[in-house]
């Protein structure tokens, strides 16, 4: 646990299929383990999937994942129980906390059973890097938007709140996001925040965003806030471009400034 800063990787991605193996780390868990900055062994990274009721399918490609990726990797899981004995020592033994996606209502109500939001929020506070997609990203917000109620998609405003502000996830792939999370945060259901299309990931040191990375050109991550002081109904939509991780050579500096610049370059309503 090696990480410069308190740092999560909030992401819409994660496993990719495999050209070998039915599945591999695809750049954004990769790009996780580079923030861990471990040197001199190989990395130590624990997935939890506890958004998608801990299936061990899905544990078997975690792990042959991070084989092939020369990784040393473990599964938390807590269906029937827990599997671990010691979860406060294990996970604050990994260098990298992969969540992944499925329910973020239920993701909550096991963590917090099991108190293991107090043992990410110490971990992280460690140097664990955290790291996760779409509800596995959605978590450690103040809240945001999520289909785990149902067909519908709605707001929960009962996230961990490690960092600020709200997050919507598959914002260019299911039509039903965009409209649902505007309406959140329009009616201050939500705080504003930002929104994820497929491939994309927001890099938090601390509470501040210091990166924009994706996976694939043409993503994009949008800022999505409250409509200025008119007090009209509806959101203001800020694009922001990534930066595709082939081209990162290094995790961000910790000097880096946020990003407001580029939250400030073309606001356009909608």
């Amino acid at each position: 646990m090696t990480a410069i800063a308190p740092t999560i990787l909030a992401t819409c991605g994660g496993l990719v299929a495999g050209d070998w193996t039915d599945s591999a780390y695809g750049p954004l868990l990769q790009h996780a383990i580079e923030l861990a900055q471990v040197v001199g062994r190989r990395p130590r990274v624990a997935h939890l999937n506890t958004a998608g009721g801990d299936q061990r399918h899905v544990e078997g490609a975690e792990l042959e994942a991070a084989r092939l990726a020369g990784v040393e990797a473990s599964h938390v899981r807590f269906f029937p129980h827990p599997n671990t004995p010691d979860l406060r020592e294990h996970l604050l033994a990994q260098d990298v906390v992969w969540v992944s996606g499925g329910s973020l209502l239920n993701l909550l109500a096991v963590w917090r059973a099991h108190r293991l939001d107090a043992i990410l929020t110490e971990a992280w506070q460690r140097g664990v890097v955290l790291a996760c997609g779409s509800a596995g990203g959605l978590c450690w917000h103040e809240g945001g938007t999520t289909a785990s109620r149902g067909p519908d998609i709605s707001a929960l405003a009962d996230g961990l709140g490690l960092v600020p502000g709200s997050l919507a996830v598959h914002y260019d792939s299911d039509p039903r996001r965009r409209p649902a999370h505007q309406a959140a945060v329009a009616s201050g259901e939500l705080p504003g925040g930002y929104a994820l299309d497929e491939g994309t990931g927001l890099v938090y040191q601390g509470t501040t965003l210091v990166d924009v990375v994706s996976e694939r050109e043409g993503a994009a991550v949008w800022h999505v806030q409250p409509a200025d002081s008119d007090r009209r109904r509806g959101v203001t939509e800020t694009r922001i471009e990534p930066r595709v991780l082939p081209e990162l050579t290094s995790p961000p500096s910790p000097s880096q400034p946020p990003l407001t610049s580029l939250i400030e370059e073309a606001r356009t309503p909608r």
